[in-house]
């Protein structure tokens, strides 16, 4: 039964509250962790860095209890730390926060924060108690607006963060693990929870920050620990280190140019959004998409840059307004086949859910929406579905174990590039790119961007949706920014700055 939540001390004499010393791990003849060392200083932010693969997420599993270690000891306040399973591990106050939160949308807030931890007298749940004590953790995190009855389903994705946040608070939580925490906030959310982090860093609790965005890492972190193929690469003071060594230690070489520019040429217009309404009462949004053309798309978390992405595809009706695509620009309208088999092809943010087929193969992935290609007579070949995937792993650069392995044991990286490999498989001529380097790492995007500039050097329009600003500027041509449902404004890449750019999504003007 919880009455009330303790507050932290902030730890100041203790060097180190958790100490992960020679973690070693293997799945089956795999070495995953060879000997890693972590230690975690109380009230300060840890960044655990690595490309996708290098151990951060089997490292925090054993951390969480959800895997036991093979070799190595744990050490958590001055003890012996060896959870046997994750209630363990919550137990004695390590809490993980998932990039996918891990909550009920259909309870409410004070049921999510208190679930498995109700106040209770003769097994019944006191009301009053569990809401004083919600709001209690709610109030240090700065959030006191948030109603403790409200749905969490009708939250915000950064509110329904703060729940599973408070969460850890009600269990007494020293040591917090946030994985990619900003994938899906809006900037505004972003800075709401930076303050969060600070109040919990003056609370005394320890935050291990898990990101692949380092210009976050270097705002928010105090240490950092960098992860390479299973083993340390290197650890210290981020106040000391810039994020050219950190991209050096995850990958093991620098990066010379972070955005590589492949040279092409902007041809005829392609794809025409005339007078397009995307919701009722909204305001209209025109666009020019050309040949060769990379055009990128900003705006805030619910500005309507997925919706318009969607409405172009076919996937959600337009309100009104007029689609015109291919040379002659003629009508594009119908169902999401139809405009498929005009040249319109999207990748959804969502690669997981709507992106993918996580249980199917590669090869089943890539040709599932166009199988007439390696097809005679009606009928699927095998020999040929495997040429044709293995073409595309060859000029993709999908790192498999072979065509038929299935997708969900690739890296986020991988799994883009496969979800790529299916569009290019349909011969789609119009590229809708929706965050197409979330959650992936550093040499990933690197990759993902030198593949952008090559299908624009083949003639290929290109519309990326992106929350990074610094990528649309290193990448696109061009830039319209997006507020409140319709297209504001505009420009060529290098006519915009960072700054405008924020002020157009922020304000809708750039006056």
């Amino acid at each position: 039964m919880i009455d009330s939540i303790p507050e932290r001390s902030s730890g100041s004499d203790e060097p180190i509250r958790l100490d992960m010393s020679g973690i070693g791990h293997r799945f089956g003849g795999v070495v995953a962790l060879d000997g890693v060392d972590l230690q975690v200083a109380p009230g300060r932010v840890h960044a655990l860095l690595g490309e996708n693969g290098a151990g951060k997420s089997t490292l925090m599993r054993i951390l969480s209890g959800a895997i036991r270690p093979d070799e190595g000891r744990m050490m958590l306040e001055g003890e012996p730390y060896d959870p046997r399973n994750p209630r363990d591990a919550r137990d004695a106050g390590v809490a993980m926060i998932y990039q996918e939160l891990n909550l009920a949308r259909h309870l409410t807030v004070a049921q999510n924060i208190l679930l498995g931890r109700e106040p209770s007298r003769i097994g019944l749940v006191r009301r009053s108690a569990a809401r004083r004590i919600t709001m209690d953790a709610l109030d240090r995190l700065g959030h006191s607006s948030i109603d403790p009855d409200t749905i969490l389903g009708r939250l915000s994705p950064g509110q329904q963060q703060v729940v599973e946040i408070a969460r850890a608070l009600v269990d007494n939580a020293s040591v917090l693990v946030m994985d990619e925490p900003t994938s899906s906030l809006s900037l505004d959310d972003v800075e709401r929870l930076f303050e969060v982090i600070r109040r919990l860093k003056e609370s005394g609790v320890s935050i291990i920050y898990i990101s692949h965005f380092l210009d976050e890492i270097m705002r928010v972190g105090d240490d950092y620990t960098v992860l390479r193929d299973g083993c340390n690469a290197g650890s210290g003071r981020l106040e000391q280190t810039t994020t050219d060594e950190l991209i050096r230690l995850m990958i093991g070489r620098t990066i010379e140019d972070t955005y590589p520019r492949t040279d092409h040429g902007i041809g005829d217009p392609m794809l025409r959004i005339d007078d397009v309404v995307i919701e009722p009462g909204g305001s209209p949004s025109s666009l020019t998409l050309h040949r060769g053309e990379i055009l990128g798309l900003a705006g805030l978390m619910g500005a309507g840059r997925t919706r318009l992405a969607r409405v172009v595809a076919g996937l959600d009706d337009v309100c009104s307004g007029r689609i015109r695509v291919g040379s002659s620009l003629s009508p594009c309208d119908g169902s999401v086949r139809r405009r498929l088999d005009r040249g319109i092809g999207m990748l959804s943010e969502d690669r997981k859910d709507e992106g993918l087929a996580m249980d199917l193969s590669i090869a089943t992935n890539t040709v599932l929406s166009r199988p007439s290609a390696v097809s005679t007579l009606g009928f699927t070949s095998r020999r040929r579905v495997t040429t044709a995937t293995d073409g595309w792993r060859d000029r993709l650069g999908i790192r498999s174990s072979g065509p038929w392995q299935r997708v969900s044991m690739l890296s986020g990286g991988n799994q883009q590039k496969v979800a790529l490999a299916r569009l290019l498989h349909h011969d789609v001529e119009v590229f809708l790119l929706d965050e197409p380097t979330r959650g992936i790492d550093v040499a990933s995007k690197r990759e993902v961007y030198a593949l952008l500039g090559n299908l624009a050097s083949r003639g290929r329009g290109l519309l990326v949706i992106s929350s990074h600003v610094g990528e649309l500027l290193g990448t696109c041509d061009t830039i319209a920014v997006m507020h409140r449902g319709s297209i504001r404004e505009t420009r060529a890449a290098d006519e915009w700055t960072e700054r405008e750019i924020l002020n157009v999504a922020m304000t809708g003007s750039s006056s």
